[in-house]
């Protein structure tokens, strides 16, 4: 039987647009696997200074710091007037510790702290126009002290007055009149210095705060153990111990110390390793 041409029009379209679609998907497969194949999914071509940098080789960790020996490589000698006091006073895991710039406040008085060997001997510019390289070095081991000490899960914090020169000794903002609030409210209070240059510097130790202002505690000995002790009424008793600040000092602002605190390519590394002392001596004394 023939069927009618209408039918047959119709029958032939809809094979068409079967035939069509057909190969539309076979077309779209196709793309699809070649894609697949060229690269993953997501994936974006990267830049060559970025292809670079992940091929380039890891920077070299940093040296470790030297370890304590006698002599000290790294603090050179200890304070020639040793004291003989002992720290035994328990304090809490958590002691609230302030650290503190030596001659923060005091620039241009008769109190400025040292210039160092390599200005006051070898004509060096100092390290900072207008202020003593041993508050530059003070402020550069403070700073690193409390980030160290927080990584580290001590309770610390650093305190610096608004002036660098702060005439009158009692007004509230100098370093002895806060340490004088903060010392009596039971916070452990430390002050950062650099000793002068032989044959007037003594050596590397903590002075600690006198007698009638608290009892000497295991944070006191552990510095003590770490950098020396003075004796506790050196020099009459200085103002700092007077008004409850641990005086430490560092080291003699000298060669060989001196030297590696300015050159660029160790000054890093030298002022992190000088804070690593403090801060093994601060973590061991609330431990």
């Amino acid at each position: 039987m023939r069927l009618p041409a209408w039918i047959q029009r119709r029958r032939f379209a809809t094979g068409l647009a079967i035939t069509g679609l057909s190969l539309v998907t076979l077309a779209m497969t196709k793309a699809a696997e070649q894609r697949n194949w060229l690269s993953t999914p997501g994936s974006k071509e990267q830049p060559a200074e970025q292809l670079a940098e992940q091929l380039a080789p890891a920077p070299p960790d940093p040296k470790p710091c030297p370890a304590p020996a006698t002599p000290d490589p790294l603090l050179g000698p200890r304070t020639k007037e040793s004291g003989s006091w002992v720290g035994s006073s328990p304090v809490q895991t958590n002691l609230p510790i302030v650290v503190m710039a030596g001659h923060a406040d005091s620039q241009g008085t008769a109190s400025p702290g040292t210039p160092g060997y390599a200005v006051d001997q070898q004509n060096r510019p100092p390290m900072q126009p207008g202020i003593r390289d041993e508050l530059f070095w003070n402020r550069e081991v403070q700073a690193a002290v409390v980030s160290q000490g927080k990584a580290r899960g001590l309770n610390i914090r650093s305190y610096t007055p608004p002036s660098i020169t702060i005439a009158n000794d009692n007004h509230p903002s100098t370093n002895w009149s806060k340490a004088k609030v903060f010392s009596e409210r039971g916070e452990y209070v430390l002050e950062i210095h650099f000793d002068a240059y032989r044959p007037h510097g003594f050596g590397s130790g903590l002075i600690p705060v006198l007698a009638n202002v608290r009892a000497l505690n295991v944070v006191d000995e552990s510095l003590a153990k770490a950098f020396g002790r003075f004796p506790r009424n050196f020099r009459g008793g200085l103002g700092g111990p007077r008004r409850g600040i641990g005086i430490l000092e560092i080291a003699m602002l000298e060669p060989p110390l001196e030297t590696k605190l300015r050159d660029p390519s160790t000054r890093e590394q030298t002022v992190n390793c000088l804070a690593e002392r403090v801060v093994n001596a601060l973590v061991q004394g609330v431990s």
